[in-house]
């Protein structure tokens, strides 16, 4: 295991390289620059901007070919932990996602755990009580948050929480608590709000996973050492965890891969529905003004986060499924 963790950890070193590239390239790739943008604007308002820009333009070296931007944004990163500067907000780039990138992970940790306690025990009563009555209500409300886009449900929910209910809707904390600092007010008024957001997100992921956790339990139940077990005397709860159960846990190990690069990504359309604090509408806006620095910061932690997810839920699924190990 130590060497298999080894060689993964150096196959992740290339491969966040030429991510970074290409990522880097692909920003770079609609015609213009931020600066282009900024100039037409400045125009369109009748300033004479051609020194102003030019100025920029030096001042951050966009005049310059690709590859000599690329090795100054990565030396910066490797030697000094600079990320580069954000164009639009004129700020460095660690200093513009630093607080986003405190809610994300805090919101998407909260997903992650409502997603398996609620994917977990109602996978497990699907599969066991199969076509029963809470199976194929558990099956219809498994189909109707896959169905649903979750910017709609977003929408939905913010209606009837101000409608019927009375609560402000969009951003984590009621507007007579921005910019305040931190009180126990001020907490239990997040937990008012950062509810909608968890619950919105995870709606689908958990839908997902329901029915993959019914799936592959379902094949495990009627496998032959199950059939042993039972016959020799265990107990169904003690022999449906133990054995089964773990098999079928290898999906939402798995997740891992996927989970972590959300950290950073999140949902952009909920998180701008929403007016979240989080690294998605960040994200967009600096993709849409081609912020290249800020952009390409933003994808390459999702890229690290990505290599990293994967390294971990293949331990993990060592540890937990040991046919996975000997493979």
């Amino acid at each position: 295991m130590g060497g298999f963790i080894l060689r993964r950890v150096l196959y992740m070193i290339p491969t966040v390289f030429l991510v970074s590239i290409v990522t880097f390239i692909i920003i770079q790739l609609p015609p213009g620059d931020y600066l282009d943008s900024l100039a037409a604007e400045m125009g369109e308002a009748g300033v004479d901007n051609t020194a102003v820009v030019e100025q920029l333009r030096a001042q951050y070296g966009l005049g310059q070919p690709m590859y000599l931007q690329y090795w100054k944004w990565m030396t910066g990163i490797l030697l000094e932990g600079d990320f580069g500067i954000s164009f639009e907000k004129n700020l460095p780039v660690t200093d513009v996602i630093w607080d986003r990138l405190g809610w994300t992970f805090g919101i998407s940790l909260l997903t992650l755990g409502f997603i398996w306690a609620v994917a977990l025990p109602i996978g497990i009563y699907s599969a066991v009580c199969k076509y029963s009555v809470g199976d194929y209500i558990a099956t219809f409300f498994g189909f109707v948050g896959l169905a649903i886009p979750n910017f709609l449900l977003a929408l939905v929910m913010m209606y009837v929480a101000f409608k019927y209910f009375g609560q402000s809707v969009g951003g984590l904390v009621s507007p007579e608590y921005l910019g305040e600092p931190w009180s126990w007010a001020k907490f239990v008024d997040l937990l008012k709000h950062i509810w909608m957001p968890v619950f919105v997100v995870g709606t689908s992921g958990a839908a997902a996973l329901i029915r993959i956790m019914r799936a592959n339990l379902l094949d495990e139940l009627y496998r032959p050492y199950v059939v042993t077990a039972r016959a020799k005397g265990m107990s169904e709860f003690q022999l449906l965890m133990r054995y089964p159960v773990r098999v079928a846990l290898n999906p939402f190990i798995s997740t891992i891969g996927w989970i972590l690069p959300t950290l950073v990504s999140g949902e952009i359309i909920v998180a701008v529905v929403m007016n979240l604090p989080t690294t998605g509408p960040l994200l967009l806006r600096a993709l849409l003004v081609q912020d290249m620095y800020l952009a390409g910061s933003l994808i390459l932690i999702v890229s690290l986060l990505t290599v990293i997810g994967t390294l971990l839920s293949d331990v993990l699924l060592a540890w937990v499924d040991p046919r996975i190990r000997y493979q």
